[in-house]
């Protein structure tokens, strides 16, 4: 054993002093790693570990039911095959992820993609559209990549891909790299599929379905809606039944080397203190109550049942909350979280013998440097608060100061999809892994750290002209933090009262009055919505291992970590959030 001392360790992951982090405050903490056979920072012996993966794999196409071993009959996780290789927490030595030497050989990115037909859903949003981007720019022999698009028909969905995808402004290095041809390539890459994760077969015909199904190499569900307080029958059917009809098409493609699921961290929301490991959801775990296969169908169907009994003009509001309600029965603090558990827990329980990653990322905001600096599509998780604070509306808000705020730029999140499909696509063995990726505990950075970086940036280059009144620039300062749901509903109702004008109008003529008190009222009450949903994670004290993560990176050649690199220590949060995240939704969403 060549570990850290405890006290050595304690210094070398200390985080900053404005973070909360269990190394900070509870080093006794750090002993609890010892006991986990996937720890953060554990990067024992690449070579070894790769040695031993190289000489498992086995040639996608050629894959069979006698290459997998063990029985494949019973959905259950097998253990791996290298028993005499498991992480032992007496013999684990416990590596930097900065120590990370490239290693010798490679995953084979590159060389995994050529040639191969990917399924994509939900290729029109954030996350998805920067690995399509991704995988066809550096990847350019890769084959044919079918993109699920809902749509009224063919012609339709053509258009969506046209307008949505291929002219996106993401896209822009790629066009600059094939210039006049740039729309040939395109179209000869991209194949337009009607079709949507709400139906059996995703909605495809019978003879559409059968042809991808004979094609396609690697699915990868992207599918998702993210609200917080997504309607429940809308989030039960994108978050939770969508992966579960993308997995039942993946079983009918005949040359399936994975399965890839992205996910969201926040699955585990159960779980609010300490490290959450990258460990699979099974059906029957749960907060404050185990979520049977039978639960998961009850539901589905009273989803369904509730949008039919309340009246149309009221069904979006009551389905939030009903959703809302539901989550927090079980354990989950939002609809959202509660719907992806649901959701991984179906695919794990009837994935059979199909090879599947799950990725978890976290809170995915701006790319950080691929394909450029800054870019977005829509508000992310901190942006309403941000820019509501640049704007002087917010000048404080519910939460813990030195909580740490999981952020990941998406083009880490491409980077290591890439990596991931690669890795087990390769392999094609019907295992089930699970990634995090996430800063928690590799680079971690507080809500205080955040609020200001946007302090600086905002004073620099304020949102609009310095005026005396109403969401003055001139006069932002650093934002105020509060504890209690209470005292911060009392203080924005008294600031919004302000902004309004409504705070010195004592000679108003009635009508004005009323006006202005609505506008007041209206203004609070949205910002107070907002604090109710963002409270369990203002004051989240849970932290997301990243053990499997770094191992992947560590497999990776040095020309891999150029090209396809996650490294989150590598990211200076002050650059980033003042001179990349903030200049980049003001240029693509504020157009400012």
């Amino acid at each position: 054993m060549n570990p850290y001392s405890m006290r050595s360790l304690f210094s070398a992951f200390a985080p900053p002093q404005n973070c909360s982090s269990p190394y900070k405050s509870d080093p006794v903490f750090l002993q609890l790693l010892f006991q986990y056979d996937y720890c953060s920072f554990n990067t024992l012996n690449f070579k070894y570990q790769r040695h031993i993966q190289k000489n498992r794999r086995v040639v996608c196409s050629q894959k069979s039911s006698e290459s997998h071993g063990g029985n494949l009959s019973t959905g259950v996780l097998e253990k791996p095959r290298d028993q005499s290789f498991q992480t032992n927490p007496r013999t684990m030595s416990f590596i930097l992820p900065s120590e990370i030497k490239p290693f010798e050989g490679s995953i084979g990115i590159v060389n995994f993609f050529k040639g191969k037909n990917c399924l994509i859903t939900g290729a029109t949003g954030f996350v998805a559209k920067v690995i399509v981007e991704k995988i066809l720019r550096m990847v350019p022999e890769t084959g044919r990549i079918f993109v699920l698009i809902k749509a009224k028909d063919k012609e339709a969905a053509m258009e969506r891909l046209k307008a949505e995808i291929i002219e996106c402004e993401v896209f822009k290095k790629l066009k600059e790299a094939h210039g006049k041809r740039y729309m040939e390539f395109m179209m000869r890459k991209l194949v337009p599929v009607v079709g949507t994760v709400w139906e059996s077969d995703l909605g495809m015909d019978a003879h559409t379905a059968n042809d991808i199904a004979k094609q396609v190499h690697v699915v990868i569900n992207s599918a998702a809606t993210t609200s917080f307080d997504e309607r429940y029958d809308v989030a039960m059917n994108t978050n939770t039944k969508g992966p579960f009809r993308v997995l039942n098409f993946a079983k009918k493609c005949k040359n399936l080397c994975l399965f890839f699921h992205i996910s969201t961290a926040y699955v585990g929301d159960g779980e609010r203190q300490g490290i959450i490991m990258e460990k699979p959801l099974y059906i029957g775990q749960g907060r404050v109550r185990a979520i049977t296969e039978e639960d998961i169908d009850f539901e589905l169907e009273l989803a369904s049942k509730m949008v039919n009994s309340v009246k149309q003009n009221q069904a979006t509001q009551k389905m939030k909350e009903f959703g809302i309600k539901r989550a927090n029965m079980y354990g989950w603090p939002n609809t959202y979280s509660f719907t992806k558990a649901m959701g991984e827990m179906l695919i794990n329980n009837f994935r059979d013998d199909i090879p599947m990653v799950i990725l978890r990322p976290s809170v995915v905001e701006s790319s950080y440097s691929q394909p450029f600096p800054g870019w977005i599509q829509g508000y992310r998780v901190l942006d309403p608060l941000i820019f509501n604070y640049g704007k002087g509306q917010l000048p404080g808000f519910l939460g813990d100061p030195n909580a740490v705020i999981d952020v990941i730029p998406v083009d880490m999140v491409a980077n290591a999809t890439m990596a991931a499909i690669a890795k087990h696509g390769a392999e094609a063995t019907p295992d089930l892994n699970v990634y995090h990726i996430g800063s928690s505990v590799a680079n971690p950075i507080s809500f205080g750290a955040v609020f200001d970086y946007a302090c600086s940036h905002f004073k620099s280059f304020p949102l609009a002209q310095p005026s005396n009144n109403n969401g003055n620039q001139s006069l932002i300062q650093k934002m105020n933090f509060f504890n209690s749901l209470d005292d911060f509903s009392s203080y924005i109702s008294m600031e919004m009262a302000k902004q309004t004008g409504l705070w010195h109008a004592t000679k108003l003529e009635p009508n004005l009055h009323k006006t202005l008190q609505k506008k007041s009222t209206m203004k609070a009450q949205l910002f107070i919505h907002l604090a109710k949903l963002y409270e369990p994670y203002m004051f989240y004290k849970a932290w997301f291992d990243n053990g499997n993560t770094q191992r992947l990176y560590g497999e990776m050649s040095a020309e891999e970590m150029r090209n396809f690199g996650f490294d989150v220590q590598s990211i200076n949060w002050e650059q980033y959030i003042s001179n990349i995240h903030i200049p980049g939704v003001r240029k693509h969403l504020l157009r400012c």
